[in-house]
């Protein structure tokens, strides 16, 4: 039976990694064949492109009798194919026959000193277009300006799916870009077996291990989430389930990453720490310091620390989990930025990043994420979403100073997927009548008047008269109040006791008008999920040219390596 016909089947045989993947030359990733029926080692053939596997692998497979019961695999580690091609791969028994194909590309030389990649976790087109609206302002349907990565010369549409649905997560959606590999929702550096552990489904090799392994180069990993959370995660690891959060702190020690500067300082320390979300006692703050990083927990020693020319390894952690963003730390000081007023902004983390890794003379990978877009977009905040957007733009703008004495430079701006926000109007506080009346759309809509935005870009008050009228197009039963949420993040349901999401009563208290939204999302949804549509990717420097029309989220990765050289020649 050919692999096609029973792809559909949950256990149905297979062979990772899957039909049509694209695979870098000389990269490392697990080959494994699933079949249906228990076999010996003897009862197999393995042929690649109608040869005997064991010609071009040298490596023996672990054989697994019977793998939960479902039938036999073979299992073969860390293997490399050298040269650029088509390669069929075929496993053959008296039973069954199993069939894929790849195709394996090589790179030319390296075009490109510095790779910096920005994450907007989850920044869809209307985040982009309130963060425009409220930092550059729009007098008689002009912008009075435009985003640090508006007029970056290329741009594309990237496919987000995974491999085994539709809507993506941000652990596969990022694996895509840091592996060239398609895997499913909750996975990194993997393609989703059978196995039941976590940690045994056959991996791929990430462009941090790529570079760590092949280059001189430097790596740095910058999040404002929990350093374990997917995005920063997939740059290093290898799982099944996203939620390994210590695991993949352990991960980002082992991964010689020379800066490592976010959130989640919970998982870095041993069990008897207070606060820690260990299960261990390892220390792996401890771990860092011995093996050379400096260290900084506050802004100001992030600052002090990056400015010395003497570092080289930077670790940095500033809160026990996600940050807070940007409205909450410089205007409204609500969430948590009274238990942790020392946060520093993305932009002072990038900063720091290109700081110290540009003192290495063979140049430097940055990922970058502003990862609150995508968990303020998720309870429906979307002022909160836009003011992490406009601090995405000034840690790009960061990025393109270096680039003008550094045009050896590749920046790229995407988020990993996207959210179904939209912009429809605007809400008119002196309108008559019920809430819903004061939205304006088409010629009454008018412009809203927030104040003019200061030095970096945020208007100093949201709470306006004439506001932008955003809306979702998934979300749980919810009361719309039409207004910014000045107490702390939405909230927009609440568990009952059946454990169905409900609209929060809080917010009807807080305001008689606000309007009942029966939720468009299964009830055991709390908040807005992720959507299909394309994500924007803009582009400059060499090698940006390969950004263009419509690409698959694994060719980013493959861009990327191509301007790196990172293939085997």
């Amino acid at each position: 039976m050919l692999l096609g016909f029973i792809a559909n089947s949950i256990q149905a045989a297979a062979i990772y990694p899957i039909d049509r993947a694209s695979i870098l030359a000389g990269s490392k990733f697990d080959i494994k064949i699933e079949l249906n029926s228990v076999v010996s080692p003897n009862d197999i053939v393995f042929e690649l492109n109608g040869q005997p596997l064991k010609k071009a692998i040298s490596v023996e497979p672990d054989y697994i009798s019977n793998e939960n019961g479902k039938g036999s695999a073979f299992i073969f580690r860390d293997v490399r194919l050298l040269k650029s091609g088509v390669y069929q791969i075929a496993a053959k028994t008296p039973q069954e026959e199993l069939q894929v194909t790849w195709e394996v590309y090589s790179t030319g030389p390296r075009r490109v000193k510095n790779v910096i990649l920005f994450i907007g976790d989850g920044m869809t087109i209307a985040n982009r277009t309130t963060a425009r609206v409220l930092s550059k302002g729009i007098q008689e349907g002009r912008y009075q300006g435009r985003l640090a990565f508006d007029d970056m010369p290329n741009t594309a549409m990237i496919g987000t799916s995974g491999s085994d649905s539709l809507i993506t997560d941000s652990a596969n959606s990022m694996s895509a870009y840091t592996t060239g590999h398609k895997t499913a929702v909750n996975a990194m550096g993997v393609y989703v077996s059978r196995a039941t552990d976590n940690l045994s489904h056959p991996k791929v090799e990430t462009i941090a291990e790529l570079i760590k392994r092949n280059t001189k180069m430097s790596v740095g990993i910058v999040s404002d989430a929990e350093l374990e959370d997917a995005t920063p995660g997939a740059m290093v690891s290898h799982t099944r389930r996203r939620a390994d959060k210590a695991y993949i702190a352990d991960q980002l020690l082992a991964s010689g990453a020379e800066v490592i500067l976010g959130g989640g300082s919970a998982y870095f320390y041993p069990q008897s720490v207070k606060g820690s979300k260990r299960k261990d006692e390892k220390n792996l703050v401890e771990g860092f310091k011995a093996d050379g990083y400096q260290l900084a927990f506050t802004k100001q020693e992030l600052i002090s620390v990056a400015q010395n020319k003497a570092t080289k390894k930077l670790f940095g952690v500033f809160h026990p989990d996600n940050m807070d963003g940007s409205l909450d730390r410089l205007y409204l000081k609500k969430n948590t930025v009274e238990q942790y007023p020392n946060q520093p902004d993305l932009t002072e983390m990038t900063q720091s990043a290109i700081d110290v890794l540009s003192r290495n003379p063979n140049g430097f990978f940055l990922m970058v994420e502003a990862a609150l877009i995508d968990k303020f977009n998720h309870p429906l905040d979307w002022e909160r979403a836009a003011f992490d957007t406009i601090m995405l733009s000034n840690a790009v703008q960061i990025a393109k100073e270096f680039a003008k004495t550094h045009p050896d430079t590749l920046i790229i701006v995407t988020p990993d997927h996207t959210h179904s926000g939209s912009i429809s109007g605007v809400v008119h506080d002196d309108r008559p009548g019920p809430l819903r009346e004061k939205v304006g759309v088409y010629a009454e809509a008018g412009f809203p008047n927030y104040p003019k935005a200061d030095i970096q870009g945020y208007p100093s008050r949201i709470d306006v008269s004439k506001r932008i009228a955003f809306f979702y197009g998934n979300y749980p039963d919810h009361f719309e109040t039409l207004h910014p949420k000045l107490d702390g993040t939405f909230v927009p349901a609440i568990k009952n006791d059946e454990g169905k999401y409900i609209a929060n009563s809080k917010y009807v208290q807080l305001q008689e008008d606000a309007i009942h939204v029966g939720g468009n999302l299964p009830s055991h949804q709390e908040s807005g999920v992720h959507s299909a549509d394309d994500a924007v990717l803009n582009a400059m420097g060499p090698g940006s040219e390969k950004f263009r029309g419509f690409m698959d989220n694994t060719e980013v990765f493959k861009a990327m390596v191509e301007s790196l050289g990172l293939g085997s020649k």
